[in-house]
């Protein structure tokens, strides 16, 4: 769809009042545009699978005490794989949804930075047609709805499997959202992993997580479960120290939302590598 004509006007669709759903505008007027509907060579989809890079891990988690800053956690390392080579060891793998959320990527990189693009703008366009922001519970809808139209390339092996959190602005709390590949929603309670390394994540965050963790605090876990999968998982990049490369990891609070910076995460990961290098001098 040209979104101008020759004589240099927008064509009729996009000065129609219509629905405040950019993808639902998208699905009736270019629908080969969402990518859920993008082709894939041939018919050998396993093969077509393993050269596609894919993200992991996520982790996220909650924070704030009664008296405290409340919001959500969330992190991910930088390393794409494809088959059983390293793709890349800088993937971003967390973004920004809006100002009060942010989502997380794990599975086929290329179609989940498209969605998460397609979701941005899903949001800002819905908050320019009705003057609002979503509710954090609308904004998961949405982004399920768009993982299940995702379906046809997950059938292909090209799943996208995303981490959603964000600060509820009713609930005055953080709150975290899983998903499956046909679009079904779920939330998660004090902490939950996707990806790869989420077994051996998760059960970092058990041991670790505790009720009034501060932002701080939150992060320190948050980094320390990446590190420990990628100590048993392949796929997952731990903090490189020799090329500075470290994971992403943002806060999402009433403030909205918030990248650690890169020096912060390397004393985060100083102090963790001190620790355990401590515990192996001792044992």
């Amino acid at each position: 769809m040209s979104p101008a004509d020759a004589s240099g006007r927008l064509p009729d669709a996009f000065l129609r009042p219509g629905s405040s759903s950019f993808v639902d505008f998208l699905g009736a007027h270019a629908p080969e545009l969402l990518p859920g509907n993008r082709s894939t060579p041939g018919t050998g989809a396993p093969a077509t699978a393993e050269l596609a890079p894919h993200a992991t891990t996520i982790v996220a988690l909650t924070f704030g005490g009664p008296d405290g800053e409340q919001g959500v956690v969330l992190a991910g390392d930088r390393r794409a794989t494809m088959g059983s080579m390293i793709a890349s060891r800088e993937i971003e793998k967390v973004f920004a949804a809006d100002e009060y959320s942010a989502v997380g990527i794990a599975g086929s990189a290329g179609i989940a930075v498209e969605l998460v693009r397609l979701f941005q703008l899903e949001l800002e366009h819905y908050e320019k047609i009705e003057g609002s922001l979503l509710s954090l519970d609308g904004k998961a809808n949405r982004l399920a709805t768009m993982i299940r139209g995702n379906l046809p390339m997950a059938l292909q092996g090209l799943a996208v499997v995303p981490l959603f959190g964000g600060y509820d602005r009713d609930r005055g709390t953080g709150r975290i959202f899983s998903f499956d590949v046909t679009g079904g929603r779920y939330e998660e309670r004090d902490h939950h992993s996707v990806g790869s390394g989420s077994v051996f994540a998760r059960g970092a965050l058990k041991k670790l997580w505790r009720t009034g963790l501060d932002a701080d605090g939150a992060v320190s876990v948050a980094v320390e479960a990446l590190y420990d999968a990628a100590d048993d998982d392949s796929a997952t990049g731990g903090p490189d120290t020799v090329r500075k490369i470290w994971p992403v990891v943002a806060t999402v609070t009433a403030d909205g939302y918030r990248r650690v910076d890169d020096d912060a995460l390397a004393a985060v990961v100083g102090r963790i590598v001190e620790a355990r290098s401590e515990e192996g001098r001792r044992a």
